[in-house]
C-alpha cells in the first residue's frame, strides 16, 4: 500500500500523458455509417475498374483518406478481371497510406488463381515466401485452393501430399478440392479414387462432397444416380443445399423430366430451402408453360419481391459521412460510362457493424434506405452471432416499410435462438406460426431439437418433439426416424439417460426402427459412462430388430469395453467381428492387444496379433462411419454408386 501511495503521482501524470495519445475520435457516428461510406467507396472503385477512364481516375480515387485494407480487399474481390485488379494495385503503389495485409494478398492471389494467371500467382507466392510482405504466411490448405482454382494440377497435388503428410487426419475439404479439380479436368477415374481415399483415410463426406459427386454425375447424364445420392443424404445426416437442388432441377428440366422437377420442388419445401433467383425464374417459366403443377403458392412466395433485391439507395457521401440530398431514384443503381452495377453489399461486414445494436447503429441503418427483402434479411441473420442482436434486428425489420417476414426468416432466427437456449423466444415464434396457420419445414423442427442439445435444454427439445412437430404437417417414417434420432442425441448430451432409453422404447413400439448409427451413438455414449450393462442391452436390441452390426459399431463396442477394463468382452466381440467378415482398424487392434496384456489375457492378445498377421493386406487406417451420423454401409453405397457410374472410364 505504501508503494502505491508513493507511485500514485507518477501514475496520475502517466494517465494524463496517455490521454494525449488516445486514438483520434472516429469521424463516423456509428459502425454502420462507417460500413456504408466504405461501401460507397468500394462501389466507386468497382465502377472505375470497369470504365474506359480507369487509368486516369484510379490514382485520385485510391488516395482517398478512407482507402484501407478492407476497401482494397473487397475492391480486388469485385474486380472484373485480373488485369483490372493489377491496375488497382499499380495505382496504389504511390499511395503513402497503403500497405499490403494478409487480407489484401489473399484477395489478390484468389483473383490471379481464378483467372488462371499461374505465372503471376507463382511470383506472388515466391514474394510471400521470401518475406517481402513481412511475416504474412498462408496455410497449405489455402495454397491448395489457389492451385486448384488456377487448374495447376501438379502444384495442387504436390501441396496436397505435403498437407496430408503434416496432418494425421486431413480435413474433408482438402479431398473436396482435389476431387473437384479432377472432375473439372475430366479425370473421372481419379475423382472416384480421391473419394475412396477420403473414406479409407477416415474423413467423412460433407454436403460439398455430395455436391461435387452430384454435379459430376449430372454432367455425365447420370441423373438417376445423382438423385440416389441426393436421397441418401438425410440418412447420412448431411444437409441438402440450394445448390444441389439447382443442379438436379437443371439436369431434369434439361432432359424434359418435369415429374422429377415437381418432386424436387416439394422436397425443397420440406427442407426449407430457398432456391436461387435463376432457379425461381426457371420454375416460374415451367409453371407458366404448364409443365409444373401444384407449386403455385410456393413460387408466388419466392417471386414476391424478386425484382426488389438488395439495396435501393445508400444515402451517405464519401467525404463527410453525412446524408446526401440527392434524388433517391437516381442513386438506385451505380452508373458510370453507361455501366450499371447494383450497390456492393457484404452481409458479413454489415452484420459485424450491427453486433452492438446501439441507437446510433439503428439510426444509421434506418437512414441507409435499404430495401429489405426476405433474402437479404436471411443473409444478415445467418451472419449474426449474438442471439440478442439477431432478435433485436428481427423485431426491428418487422416494422420496416414494405417488409413482411416469411417462414424462411422466422426459421433462421428460431434456430439461432435455440442454439443459445432462448426457448422462451422460440416458443413465442412457434405460437405466432401456429396462430397464423404457417407451416414450419421439417428440417427446422429437427434443427431446433439438435440445437437444444448444444444449449443443454432437454425439456425444450421434448416440448418441440411432442407438441410442435405437427407444424410441419405429415411426417414420413424415414423423417420421423431422423427426428427421434436427433431427440435421442439431444437427451444424451443433456445427461437424460433414462429419458433417452424410454424414448428409444417408445420409438420402437411406434413401429419406427432406429438405424445403425443411432444405436452406435447410444452405445458410444453409454460405453464412455462405463455402463456396460446398457451397452450389451442395446447390442441385443440391434440383433432383435434385425439390423446387421457394421465394422464401425464393432469398433465402438471394442473401444468401450477396453476403456471400461472389460478386455475379455472386447476380445469376444473381436471374434464376432472377424466371423462377420470385418476387420478392425490398426488403432483399435492396438488398443485391444494392449488392454488384454494389461488384464493378463496374454493368450487372447497373441490370438488377436496372429489373426491380424494372417491377413495379407494391412489393416485399414480408419473404419468408415461415425456414431449418430453415417454408417459404413451408407458410405459404401455412395461409393459404389459413384464408382460404378464411371467404371467404363477407368483405364
Amino acid at each position: 500500500m505504501q508503494n502505491y501511495r508513493i507511485l500514485r503521482p507518477f501514475f496520475s501524470e502517466l494517465q494524463l500523458q496517455l490521454r494525449s495519445y488516445v486514438v483520434p475520435r472516429d469521424p463516423f457516428p456509428s459502425k454502420v455509417s462507417h460500413y456504408l461510406t466504405r461501401a460507397k467507396l468500394i462501389d466507386s472503385i468497382r465502377l472505375t475498374l470497369r470504365s474506359d477512364t480507369a487509368n486516369s481516375s484510379l490514382p485520385t480515387l485510391v488516395n482517398h483518406r478512407l482507402v484501407d485494407s478492407f476497401v482494397v480487399t473487397h475492391a480486388l474481390r469485385s474486380a472484373p478481371s485480373a488485369d483490372s485488379a493489377l491496375s488497382l494495385l499499380h495505382a496504389l503503389e504511390d499511395s503513402p497510406y497503403f500497405s499490403h495485409t494478409q487480407n489484401t494478398l489473399h484477395a489478390l492471389a484468389t483473383v490471379l488463381a481464378k483467372s488462371g494467371r499461374r505465372a503471376e500467382l507463382k511470383s506472388l507466392l515466391d514474394d510471400i515466401e521470401a518475406k517481402r510482405f513481412g511475416n504474412v504466411k498462408f496455410s497449405l490448405m489455402t495454397l491448395l485452393q489457389w492451385h486448384a482454382a488456377a487448374r495447376d494440377v501438379d502444384s495442387a497435388l504436390r501441396v496436397w501430399d505435403q498437407y496430408r503428410l503434416d496432418n494425421t487426419h486431413a480435413c474433408t475439404e482438402s479431398y473436396n478440392v482435389v476431387m473437384a479439380l479432377c472432375v473439372e479436368m475430366g479425370n473421372d477415374a481419379e475423382a472416384v479414387r480421391v473419394f475412396q481415399r477420403m473414406i479409407d483415410e477416415g474423413s467423412l463426406p460433407n454436403c460439398r462432397s455430395c455436391t461435387i459427386i452430384m454435379e459430376h454425375l449430372v454432367k455425365s447424364q447420370k441423373l438417376a444416380e445423382a438423385m440416389e445420392v441426393f436421397n441418401m443424404m438425410p440418412l447420412m445426416r448431411i444437409k441438402r443445399t440450394g445448390k444441389q437442388y439447382s443442379i438436379l432441377i437443371e439436369g431434369f428440366a434439361g432432359s424434359k423430366r418435369f415429374g422429377e422437377v415437381g418432386i424436387l420442388v416439394n422436397e425443397m419445401q420440406v427442407d426449407g430451402i430457398m432456391p436461387s433467383r435463376e432457379v425461381s425464374l426457371s420454375l416460374q417459366q415451367m409453371q407458366e408453360e404448364g409443365l409444373l403443377k401444384g407449386v403455385d403458392e410456393f413460387l408466388r412466395e419466392l417471386l414476391r419481391d424478386e425484382g426488389n433485391q438488395g439495396i435501393k439507395n445508400v444515402r451517405y457521401s464519401i467525404d463527410s459521412g453525412e446524408e446526401d440530398e440527392g434524388d433517391d431514384e437516381d442513386e438506385s443503381e451505380n452508373n458510370v460510362d453507361g455501366i450499371h452495377l447494383k450497390p456492393w453489399l457484404d452481409p458479413q461486414a454489415l452484420a459485424s457493424a450491427l453486433k452492438n445494436w446501439s441507437p446510433d447503429e439503428v439510426s444509421a441503418l434506418e437512414g441507409a434506405n435499404f430495401v429489405w427483402t426476405t433474402r437479404l434479411v436471411c443473409k444478415i441473420l445467418r451472419k449474426l452471432k449474438s442471439p440478442e442482436t439477431a432478435w433485436n434486428f428481427f423485431c426491428w425489420v418487422t416494422n420496416q416499410p414494405g417488409f413482411t417476414h416469411n417462414i424462411n426468416t422466422v426459421q433462421r432466427v428460431m434456430t439461432l435462438l435455440a442454439r443459445h437456449g432462448h426457448s422462451e423466444l422460440v416458443d413465442k415464434l412457434i405460437s405466432k406460426i401456429r396462430a397464423e396457420g404457417m407451416r414450419l419445414p421439417f428440417s427446422t423442427i429437427r434443427l431446433i431439437i439438435d440445437f437444444y442439445g448444444l444449449s443443454k435444454n432437454a425439456d425444450a427439445a421434448l416440448k418441440v418433439f411432442n407438441n410442435d412437430r405437427i407444424l410441419c404437417g405429415p411426417i414420413s417414417n424415414v423423417n420421423l426416424m431422423l427426428l427421434y434420432s436427433s431427440l435421442l442425441r439431444t437427451l444424451t448430451k443433456c445427461g437424460r439417460n433414462s429419458d433417452a432409453l424410454d424414448m428409444l422404447d417408445e420409438m420402437i413400439l411406434n413401429g419406427i426402427c432406429p438405424d445403425i448409427q443411432t444405436f452406435s451413438g447410444l452405445m458410444h455414449y453409454f460405453a464412455n459412462l462405463g455402463d456396460i450393462k446398457t451397452v450389451r442391452k442395446l447390442f441385443t436390441m440391434v440383433r432383435q430388430i434385425g439390423l446387421e452390426p457394421d465394422a464401425y459399431l464393432y469398433k465402438i463396442l471394442i473401444e468401450g469395453y477396453c476403456n471400461s477394463k472389460r478386455a475379455a468382452l472386447a476380445w469376444k466381440l473381436f471374434e464376432d467381428m472377424k466371423n462377420s467378415g470385418f476387420l478392425p482398424d490398426s488403432a483399435t487392434k492396438m488398443l485391444l492387444v494392449k488392454s488384454l496384456w494389461k488384464e493378463g489375457k496374454r493368450k487372447e492378445a497373441a490370438a488377436v496379433e496372429e489373426s491380424c498377421e494372417e491377413i495379407k493386406s494391412p489393416l485399414p487406417l480408419a473404419l468408415p462411419g461415425h456414431s449418430w451420423t453415417v454408417s459404413s454401409a451408407d458410405l459404401t453405397r455412395v461409393y459404389n454408386i459413384y464408382s460404378n457410374s464411371f467404371a467404363s472410364n477407368d483405364g
